[in-house]
């Protein structure tokens, strides 16, 4: 019997570790593939990335915070109401901010005030959501993150610009988070293979870094490239050049698209990805089926209307997209840190 269950033990390991190298390799090759194509094209790559995978990594985004949200919140009602809450007043409060700044109706001094307030807000928002989590799980006590969010709030008003260029680049790699956890909850032995692809990623930013650091800045003559190099921090790192800045951001982003519509659906969602019936809120006795398919089909709808924009004006689509993009960033948090 050991002998067997030895024997066992052997093909299941044999077979996991199979499994491993087949899920590290084309990860790689991807990776790789990805950062020598954006190097290349950065301003172009940009353009199409966004272009294909904004809108449809959004819906999935939405589809997975749907499964994710109970039918009723119970305990975590507090938590809830303040981390869904935080997200539609900051959501408003970042658009009204864009539309002044872009209208000129704020100067630069009163822009960045209004950016570090926000920033604040922000911070102290997720700080309340990380206190309310630890006091929910029996034997934790993450008091001590007020201190850490004070410590960050300081430097938002000392570097204000920095700080929100910051979470331009660290915003992609929560994806990267995400999938984590997923793993944790499903399938924990690929947690340790899926940790040495990780451990890749600086290694090729390190790569495209030493490859671009001398590369003459990106020509950003027309209205969408300065757009893009801009957004990338051209303005505020102009020390850097501007095809390192571009990118280093298109690869980032690259990545999370590739999370959320690959990864992420594969273990954590698959098939059921189209099934409404695996959405608590929909099929729990007091649910909304009906409201819940019609809020997936107008979702996708917008997300087929971001693509036609595109098409027909990308420029000003892009830039409403990421405008309004900020609530998407922003819903992550509570249902990444309910997770820990």
């Amino acid at each position: 019997m050991q002998r067997i269950q030895s024997d066992a033990w052997i093909v299941r390991t044999r077979r996991e570790d199979g499994i491993a190298v087949q899920f590290v390799v084309p990860f790689i090759v991807l990776c790789i593939l990805s950062a020598s194509l954006i190097s290349w094209k950065p301003l172009q790559l940009s353009i199409v990335t966004v272009f294909l995978f904004a809108g449809p990594h959004n819906w999935m985004e939405f589809r997975y915070f749907l499964g994710r949200m109970p039918a009723r919140w119970g305990r975590s009602k507090l938590f809830f109401s303040i981390g869904l809450g935080g997200v539609a007043v900051l959501t408003a409060t970042y658009i009204l901010l864009y539309a002044l700044g872009q209208s000129w109706y704020l100067n630069e001094l009163t822009w960045s005030a209004g950016i570090s307030v926000w920033n604040t807000v922000m911070l102290l928002w997720l700080c309340a959501l990380v206190y309310i989590r630890g006091k929910q799980v029996r034997g934790r006590d993450w008091s001590w993150i007020f201190a850490a969010g004070f410590a960050l709030c300081s430097v938002a008003w000392a570097a204000p610009l920095l700080f929100s260029l910051s979470l331009v680049y660290l915003h992609p790699l929560v994806a990267l988070w995400f999938f984590d956890r997923e793993l944790k909850r499903r399938n924990a032995k690929w947690r340790r293979t899926y940790h040495i692809c990780l451990a890749l990623i600086p290694v090729i930013l390190v790569m495209m870094w030493s490859a671009l650091a001398g590369r003459p800045n990106l020509d950003d003559a027309g209205s969408l490239s300065w757009r893009i190099t801009q957004h990338a921090g051209a303005g505020i790192l102009s020390g850097a050049s501007s095809h390192l800045l571009v990118a280093t951001h298109v690869f980032l982003e690259t990545i999370h698209y590739g999370v959320w519509l690959i990864l992420i659906p594969v273990t954590g969602l698959g098939a059921s990805v189209w099934r409404i019936s695996r959405i608590p809120l929909a099929v729990h006795r007091n649910g909304w089926p009906r409201m819940i398919g019609l809020i997936l089909i107008a979702s996708a709808v917008v997300a087929t209307v971001l693509w036609i924009g595109f098409a027909i004006d990308y420029a000003t689509t892009r830039d409403i997209y990421f405008a309004f993009a900020i609530a998407h960033v922003l819903a992550e948090a509570p249902f990444l840190i309910r997770m820990l």
